[in-house]
């Protein structure tokens, strides 16, 4: 069974960091790309940053220059380091990957940034 469990949301002021982690098993980690998503109260779900099997990285534009996604696929986990956070970042994060047409989701871990 797939499994993806997301750990380290919580509440920040403006400007601080957090780091979340996924942890993944179920599957072949090193061979696929993964994904981090987010969704804000009353908004869609948008796709924020994606790390492919070889670690090339890719990010919403609204992630560039602050946040960072990594891996080590020796513990089949991937991460996101969010820096200089602000409080549109609020939202519940999401760990994704898929096959094919099929997505995968992690239950989610809530990222909170106010004054």
């Amino acid at each position: 069974q797939v499994q993806l469990v997301e750990s380290g949301g919580g509440l920040v002021q403006p400007g601080g960091s957090l780091r979340l982690s996924c942890a993944a098993s179920g599957f072949t980690f090193s061979t696929y790309a993964m994904f981090w998503y987010r969704q804000a109260p009353g908004k869609e779900r948008e796709w924020v940053a994606t790390i492919s099997s070889s670690s090339m990285t890719h990010y919403f534009e609204s992630a560039k220059g602050r946040f960072t996604i990594s891996r080590d696929n020796a513990k089949a986990t991937v991460y996101l380091q969010m820096n200089s956070l602000k409080p549109e970042d609020t939202a519940v994060y999401y760990c994704n990957y898929k096959v094919g047409r099929d997505n995968y989701w992690g239950q989610g871990t809530q990222v909170t940034v106010s004054s």
